[in-house]
């Protein structure tokens, strides 16, 4: 064997009940490259990678990997051998425990013992020479959950940088991460190269593939498609070899004309439940019936506390004022809020929008059960032909509806929280980052379905951290900075320059 090979996948088959995940996947990964794994959600890519750090042990999948000649047999218990063969992978879901420390996550089950006891200093000193070293601006006694979803993932790839890696997988790590994160991120890889650590990097982030990407491998319905040199490909040709077909255009055209304003904010100012600190000191907008207003900010500016205020599971309001269709609205909680006809698309699914371990039914179906109930039962055949009905109209991809949540691709997961929120019937949607860990595929579904629902009168708040989805689905723009609305612009005035120098406090 080439011993620039550190990884051969022979022949990698892989079966859920009812659905061939990996179909007879071959390639090669060579010695200190960074190579670029992609395709659309449900391609295998996550599969293939939890076969190879051990999640599917050896005997649970059909054909060899080869790791630097040898085969690997992952066995017994195989996620701990595979770190100590210096595999390391960073999940496009986190696996942090929210209620320990940023120094407790990177250091769990290798905590240093001295005298029998843990010598938590050294774990904390240890950590900040961590965060150090790759420059991330995390604190290590920072507990995880009060975290922002950009820091945990930063802190979940300082936990696997912490291991000494000889292979380290990226499995979509830019996804809740801003411009500047994503840039520092690419620093640190291009650092861990020159040390000869190779890395697999997963994205639905295509221009991605070309700023760091060596060679890319393509997979489709679980089968390779190609692996090519990056420097050999473009976006086109990509997205072409990922969806079977050529997209010509990234965003579809929508054709509504926004009505009346239907919800004003005014001067709203509000405190972190937790710190006490103000997260909110004076936002105002207003939203038009039938308009997409997409929020634009760097990360911390407040949006995803904006909206989870808004729709009241997050911040202690102190000032200001919430309108719905012209009547003064006070919003308690999540279900009040839906009472009202405002539903949440959370920024982040697994947390906040599913219950992993119960069917897609039950997700679908658990806001709306009132509709369902009679004589203290729920009509379980209604309730599956209604969630039939939004699961086939967001083309949800699953052998039925009875199968778990967590089952599910990270695109489909999303599918299914946009599907139990319609079902509510919005006046208004609020969807923060709604394409975070989708491909380009199921990206633009969800446009098409954002247009759809536009035009049928709903109005839609989008958070993104893309400037460019901003700018291709949005009728208006509304910049927020430090906890602040810091101007609106009409799609015709914005450019991602004037919505950065808003975003940064310049204009």
């Amino acid at each position: 064997m080439d011993e620039d090979i550190i990884l051969d996948f022979q022949h990698i088959t892989k079966t859920f009940p009812g659905v061939v995940a990996l179909n007879d996947v071959s390639f090669q990964v060579r010695l200190g490259e960074i190579h670029g794994l992609c395709g659309e959600n449900g391609a295998g890519k996550s599969t293939l990678m939890k076969i190879l750090s051990g999640v599917y042990p050896h005997g649970e999948y059909e054909g060899k990997i080869f790791y630097s000649g040898i085969e690997l047999k992952l066995e017994g218990s195989a996620i701990h051998q595979a770190g100590e063969e210096g595999i390391a992978i960073v999940y496009q879901e986190l696996t942090l425990v929210p209620g320990m420390t940023v120094g407790e996550n990177i250091f769990l089950g290798k905590e240093p013992v001295e005298r029998g006891s843990i010598n938590w200093d050294r774990v904390y000193s240890d950590t900040q020479k961590i965060l150090d070293e790759f420059h991330l601006d995390i604190h290590p006694q920072d507990v995880v959950k009060n975290l922002g979803v950009g820091k945990m993932q930063m802190t979940e790839i300082a936990k696997a940088l912490s291991e000494n890696a000889k292979v380290l997988i990226l499995d979509e790590p830019t996804s809740a991460l801003s411009e500047a994160e994503v840039f520092q991120l690419m620093e640190i890889l291009r650092t861990l190269k020159q040390h000869g650590v190779t890395c697999i990097y997963i994205t639905h982030k295509i221009e991605e593939f070309f700023l760091i990407a060596d060679s890319v491998t393509v997979l489709r319905d679980g089968k390779v498609v190609t692996t090519q040199q990056a420097k050999d490909l473009d976006s086109q040709k990509l997205v072409k070899y990922m969806v079977g077909r050529e997209m010509k255009e990234r965003f579809p055209k929508g054709d509504r004309i926004p009505g009346e304003v239907i919800f004003e904010v005014t001067d709203l100012r509000a405190e972190d439940p937790n710190k006490g600190r103000e997260v909110l000191k004076g936002v105002s907008f207003n939203l038009r019936k039938g308009e997409i207003l997409g929020i634009a900010g760097l990360m911390g500016s407040g949006r995803t506390e904006l909206v989870m205020t808004l729709f009241g599971e997050y911040g202690k309001i102190t000032q200001g004022t919430i309108k719905l269709e012209g009547q003064k609205v006070n919003i308690k909680n999540g279900n009040d809020a839906m009472k009202k006809g405002i539903s949440l698309v959370p920024e982040d699914r697994k947390r906040h929008g599913l219950v992993l371990s119960q069917s897609i039914l039950k997700n679908i179906s658990l806001p709306n059960l009132e509709r369902f109930a009679s004589f203290l039962r729920i009509n379980t055949d209604a309730e599956l032909v209604e969630s039939l009905k939004y699961a086939k109209e967001l083309a949800i991809k699953t052998p039925n509806l009875f199968v778990t949540a967590e089952s599910l691709s990270g695109g489909n997961q999303q599918k299914v929280v946009i599907a139990k929120w319609l079902m509510s019937g919005p006046k208004i949607l609020i969807m923060d980052d709604p394409t975070r860990g989708v491909d380009v595929g199921a990206k633009f579904e969800i446009y098409k379905l954002m247009n759809k629902l536009a035009e049928k009168g709903i109005s839609i708040i989008m958070i993104s951290s893309d400037l460019q989805e901003v700018l291709g689905m949005s009728d208006r723009v509304m910049v927020m900075c430090h906890g602040r609305s810091n101007g609106t612009l009409s799609i015709a005035d914005a450019t991602q320059e004037r919505i950065m120098a808003l975003a940064t406090g310049i204009a």
